[in-house]
């Protein structure tokens, strides 16, 4: 098959594998269309719990109040499409794979999609109540906390990538490893920049108060060494059999 061919075929494949990632987000779209207040509900609870007696969240623009809940049936839609679109993905790439690269890369892209629903949770359930408690406990007399929608999802958003990126650690270390770009010994040295850099991106990535600043480093220096220990087991694991003669 000639070179032009080649393209045509990967471009008509490439096609193929968006257009059914596209068509499954419409899809989970649409369905969760009519629940689009509800899931923004679900979503601004962490900050509704922690108001006072009476506060409530507010819309600055007109046509907010319509389009922040369809920004989050949209961003529902995708994470529950996002094992689906991932496998789409993986059926473009690994007609070019070998096979050890294919039996490597199915258990990163299931790890690293668990991992970053992991890294939302856990800013859901855990860093939220801490951090609106503390904005909330940090106002000063006579002001009324009432954040805009619009902003409230844009900040949420943030975390959750700002997390979901922490919580893929693991996974990075392990392909660094496997890729012979660094040694176990070498990550072992890094330990105390990995800590120092883990406290500089609590400061950059949660609000100024040290209770959330530890919440985001501590995870992510623990997440380090969970990746060490990952890949000397998989090193290990992997390391030629050498028979006798």
């Amino acid at each position: 098959m000639s070179t032009g061919a080649n393209i045509i075929a990967h471009l008509l494949e490439l096609r193929t594998r968006l257009l059914h990632a596209t068509v499954a987000l419409l899809v989970a779209f649409i369905c969760l269309f009519p629940f689009a207040d509800m899931l923004y509900a679900l979503l601004a609870q962490p900050l509704l719990a922690k108001l006072p007696q009476g506060g409530q969240m507010i819309a600055t623009d007109v046509t907010t109040p319509f389009f922040v809940p369809l920004k989050v049936a949209m961003m529902t839609a995708f994470l529950t499409t996002l094992p689906y679109i991932l496998y789409q993905v993986w059926r473009f790439v690994a007609p070019g794979l070998y096979t050890h690269e294919k039996r490597l890369v199915v258990p990163l892209i299931f790890a690293s999609t668990l991992l970053f629903f992991c890294g939302m949770s856990f800013a859901y359930f855990a860093v939220f109540p801490v951090v609106f408690g503390f904005i909330t406990a940090a106002a000063p007399d006579g002001v009324a906390v009432m954040t805009d929608i619009d902003k409230y999802f844009s900040f949420v958003l943030s975390m959750f990538m700002a997390f979901g990126i922490t919580f893929q650690v693991p996974v990075a270390v392990v392909l660094l490893v496997r890729m012979d770009m660094v040694s176990i010994d070498k990550l072992r040295e890094g330990r105390p920049y990995v800590l120092v850099g883990a406290f500089v991106l609590g400061a950059i990535f949660t609000p100024p108060d040290v209770v959330s600043q530890f919440m985001l480093a501590v995870p992510l220096w623990m997440l380090y060494e969970a990746g060490i220990v990952v890949a000397s087991w998989a090193g290990k694991n992997n390391k030629p059999q050498i028979t006798e003669t």
